[in-house]
């Protein structure tokens, strides 16, 4: 019976389909190799006897035959594919991309409806497919998918993000609100919450992003970080009752929470809240009753935070002198060792403001800045100039007092006149800013000119300038910025930067002739910085106006100063464009077909004679030059053949070189070959044929070249 054919395996036998495995060789010799193999060096080895891969030949498709073709093999392999891994999105994914590609939006679309039925949980599926949409503007198809996948996977919080920033950035400001409002229907996380009240608040929707906040905190009622938001967020609109409410429903809410660290969180917010608010008392209360309601092991720093509060607001004859004191009395030690260590003073004034004496404070600043650098060198100011800007602003946002603020600036400015800082010598803009800056604040706008007068007079800065300009300019004062765009230039004659932006302004108010004149003035000074900049916006401006002759003066005026090749190109590209737009659009107005041919070929003409000069001159004057003069035949080239028909591209190709390589020695110091580096030389056609040498060379490649064909033959 055993030899009987078993009818699953045909006529075969089990016996006769048996795998007969190796009997297992018994190891008689267990000791160690003498050489012992790594794995490293197995993989290493199996690496370099690795054969290369075969990759199958680019096709190039030539007419809509073979196009038809490749997409139905393409189609048919994605298909095949598919079949195979249904389950696999990214085979999905790469098949709706390739359609995309073909710019078959229908399929490309229904590929991705088959991949959704396939697996429409997968939400990374549904934001490609919106993002196709999107990328091929088609808008309402987008919106129907987002509102698909939020309906499906309403869990899904970048979904929401997504769909509500395409209706932002479309502008449909209700289509996002009722989105976010969908959104809120399930209960998302804080930072849903949020992001729907920065939302209204970017519209200054206050009312609308207050009622947010009271859902918010009655769906998270037992986060501390939610209530504090809601809190500081009324804090921040100046509803200082409103916030305390907050604060008080919070606690009411959050004392039932089993995590002390959330209620911890919580009262210190509201002490900090009551602290600003001047409340001491009520801050005081707060801390105490928290101490005595939160565990003493888990409310280290509720304690830490009620003893800098008592530092600050506690008895000073016992807490300050102990605690503060100590610091004070460190601070005294270092500034009285190195008063001119500015990083101590600033340490020392850091304390005294978070004890909170403005007297006090007020006498460590006039201390530290009475104590001015050794020498006067900008390097030994740079620090200290640091003290008075903090003195400043310290009376400006801290204490409030304008007319001290206005005495600090003063001391440093006594009726334009330099009290501390060497102006003649250096100068430091930032100083001079902050004071005209406040003094715009105070709406004294004759006092602000008055400093930046005096600053553009003792010590002239680009800062100064441009902030000037951008003051007067906002003001609407045309004629001053005139002024001041002279003074920055009799002062920076090369600065390029001035020059334009003074043009500008001009051309901004319609004075073409002005700024006509002011370029003209700038390209006629000796020296400047950025030539190039100047230059090219000078035949940016006159490209604009139209005129297309003053723009060839102004490229040959620029051919006299430099002959570089970016000059002659730019030069060659404009009269190959020159009035194309306007001419053309005149021509199909009188359908005069002849006339358009005939004006191309003009502009292809005069492109082909800048073409021509700079050839000439690169093969004349600067033979050297053959890189430049390589690739100036390849922008003729392109020129050529962007003229389509009337172009002559065989004019510049019997003009092109070959790229040769070599090899040059490089010497040491006792100027001996040290070793050998490879460099490439361009070999033009009318060099090869004054060189007997390269025509030996050339043969030999011929041969070389034919060589190997006959060999592959």
């Amino acid at each position: 019976m055993a030899r009987e054919a078993d009818p699953s395996l045909g006529f075969l036998t089990k016996r006769e389909t048996e795998v007969k495995l190796p009997r297992p060789t018994r190891v008689k010799n267990k000791t160690p190799a003498p050489v012992q193999i790594t794995a490293e060096q197995i993989l290493r080895e199996a690496r370099e006897r690795q054969e290369a891969e075969i990759r199958p030949p680019k096709q190039k498709i030539t007419d809509p035959s073979e196009l038809s073709d490749y997409r139905l093999r393409k189609r048919k392999e994605f298909e095949d594919l598919i079949r195979r891994v249904r389950w696999n999105v990214g085979v999905w994914v790469k098949y709706a991309k390739w359609e995309e590609s073909q710019k078959d939006f229908a399929r490309a679309r229904s590929v991705w409806e088959r991949a959704l039925e396939v697996d429409y949980r997968n939400h990374t599926l549904w934001l490609k497919y919106a993002e196709f949409e999107m990328k091929n503007r088609f808008v309402n198809h987008a919106r129907n998918i987002w509102d698909r996948a939020v309906s499906l996977l309403p869990r899904v919080d970048q979904l929401w993000y997504k769909y509500i920033h395409m209706e932002e950035m479309l502008g449909n400001v209700a289509n996002a609100r009722q989105v976010f409002e969908r959104w809120m229907h399930w209960t998302p996380d804080e930072q849903g919450w949020l992001s729907y009240i920065k939302f209204e608040l970017r519209y200054n929707e206050v009312e609308r992003a207050r009622g947010i906040y009271e859902r918010y905190v009655g769906c998270h009622p037992r986060s501390a970080s939610a209530w504090i938001k809601f809190a500081k967020f009324e804090m921040k609109k100046g509803e200082v009752a409103r916030a305390r409410l907050v604060y008080e429903a919070a606690v009411e809410a959050v004392q039932a929470l089993e995590d002390p660290e959330e209620v911890e969180k919580l009262f210190v917010a509201f002490a900090e809240f009551e602290e600003r608010c001047k409340e001491t008392e009520r801050a005081r209360g707060i801390y105490k009753y928290a101490l005595d309601h939160i565990p003493k092991g888990r409310a280290e720093e509720l304690y830490k935070k009620f003893l800098s509060f008592e530092k600050q607001y506690g008895d000073k004859e016992g807490i300050e002198d102990a605690i503060v004191g100590k610091r004070r009395f460190q601070y005294e030690e270092e500034v009285r060792k190195n008063p001119l260590n500015y990083d101590g003073w600033f340490d020392y004034i850091r304390l005294e403001e978070s004890c909170g004496d403005k007297e006090r404070v007020r006498e460590i600043y006039e201390r530290a800045i009475a104590n001015l650098p050794p020498a006067e060198e900008k390097r030994y100011w740079q620090r200290y100039i640091y003290l008075w800007i903090n003195y400043a602003l310290y009376e400006e946002l801290d204490a409030e007092d304008m007319e001290r603020t206005r005495e600090v600036y003063r001391s440093l400015f006594a009726q334009g006149m330099p009290k501390l800082i060497p102006h003649k010598k250096f100068s430091f803009a930032k100083m001079w800013l902050l004071a005209a800056q406040f003094e715009i604040r105070q709406k004294n706008l004759k006092v602000a000119r008055q400093i930046l007068g005096n600053a553009i007079g003792l010590a002239p800065k680009d800062k100064i300038f441009k902030k000037y300009i951008e003051i007067e300019l906002q003001l609407g004062n045309m004629n001053r910025c005139r002024i001041l765009y002279e003074k920055y230039l009799e002062w920076s004659p090369a600065n390029c930067y001035a020059w334009s932006k003074y043009a500008e302004l001009e051309i901004s108010l319609h004075e073409t002739e002005r700024a006509r004149a002011i370029f003209e003035l700038a390209t006629a000074q000796p020296a400047l910085d950025m030539p190039e900049v100047l230059w090219k916006a000078y035949i940016d401006f006159e490209i604009s106006e139209g005129e297309y002759e003053r723009t060839r003066q102004l490229y040959e005026r620029l051919l006299e100063r430099t002959k570089h090749l970016k000059v002659w190109t730019s030069y060659a590209k404009f009269e190959a464009i020159a009035g194309k737009e306007g001419e053309e659009t005149e021509m199909r107005e009188e359908t005069d077909q002849e006339s358009i041919v005939e004006l191309d070929n003009q502009r292809l003409q005069r492109s082909r004679g800048v073409f021509e000069r700079a050839f000439d001159y690169f093969r004349t004057v600067m033979p050297e030059l053959k890189e430049e003069r390589a690739m100036l035949l390849e922008e003729w080239l392109n020129m050529e053949g962007s003229f389509g028909g009337l172009g002559d591209v065989s004019l510049v190709q019997k003009k092109l070189p070959r790229k040769v390589k070599r090899k040059r020695a490089i010497l040491s110091e006792d100027n001996t070959p040290a070793r050998f580096e490879e460099y490439y030389e361009y070999i033009f056609p009318d060099e090869a044929a004054l060189a007997p040498s390269l025509k030996i060379l050339e043969a030999a490649y011929k041969w070389k070249k034919q060589k190997i064909g006959s060999d592959e033959d």
